[in-house]
């Protein structure tokens, strides 16, 4: 058993700048094993701030990253044929429970609502999981605790969690930072000087006022250090730009250009 925990344990710091005070929060909702929903767009630190936590509190992690062909038995486990016959598989939801780990379900909204209805007996009193096909209860791990995460700005009528799944967890909201934050988490994830940092995120604050205006998502603090790695490594900065942040974003000719236009007024 200690075999298993051992390869989802996070064996060194993640580097995490607290914003607010979500640390303090999560914390107080871990000590009761409140079930846990952070909430923002893609790329602002959802996943980073799970691990960091993790680590904090000495807890193992199991990340599922969820998609739309993902059913519950991928989540719960399954029966598999080997040479001695068939044999029980536990899945990630499952393990967790077992270990007593963090279960991150990140993009929950990804799945089918049909999947996602497997995780409501762990996230209430009862705190069990019903394994149907095998006929076990698998009462969670005092330790257990699960974590879901997804992107309000892709909320549709069609990819939305049901209410009677939301109102089971506590929620927390991210953001991208303030300016001088992300600039200084862009140069320590990057070794870029902080007036590159900078000029980075100066560029992604004038494409993030452009969502809903031509951009269905703005620039990500992810991505500006994908922008900062390859300035690091000597490309010019603005072909990092153009490569990391612009290209992936839009094909809009225009919109391609008045970002152009952005970069080259910082570099």
């Amino acid at each position: 058993m200690n075999d298993v925990i051992s390869q989802y344990r996070i064996e060194k710091a993640p580097y995490y700048h607290t914003v607010s005070d979500e640390v303090e929060l999560y914390e107080a909702a871990y000590g009761v094993r409140m079930p846990m929903m952070l909430k923002g767009p893609t790329g602002c630190g959802k996943t980073r701030f799970v691990e960091y936590m993790a680590w904090k509190l000495g807890k193992p992690l199991i990340t599922v990253a969820c998609n739309e062909d993902m059913t519950a038995s991928d989540l719960v486990g399954r029966f598999l044929l080997d040479a001695n016959g068939t044999r029980w598989q536990d899945g990630p939801l499952a393990i967790a429970a077992r270990l007593g780990a963090i279960c991150y379900l990140d993009e929950v909204v990804e799945a089918r609502q049909d999947t996602t209805v497997v995780i409501h007996p762990l996230t209430d009193n009862r705190r069990v999981l019903p394994l149907e096909k095998k006929g076990e209860l698998v009462h969670a791990h005092p330790d257990f605790q699960i974590v879901i995460s997804y992107n309000p700005g892709y909320q549709s009528l069609m990819k939305d969690l049901k209410q009677s799944t939301k109102q089971r967890f506590g929620a927390l909201d991210f953001n991208y930072p303030e300016h001088a934050i992300e600039a200084e988490i862009v140069s320590h994830e990057t070794g870029v000087p902080n007036e590159v940092s900078g000029k980075l995120v100066s560029i992604a604050e004038r494409a993030r006022n452009l969502k809903g205006h031509g951009l269905d998502e703005g620039i990500s603090t992810r991505m500006l250090v994908y922008a900062g790695s390859l300035i690091a490594k000597g490309v010019d900065p603005r072909k990092a730009c153009r490569v990391t942040l612009i290209r992936p974003i839009t094909d809009d000719p225009d919109m391609r250009d008045a970002l152009d236009a952005a970069v080259t007024t910082f570099f």
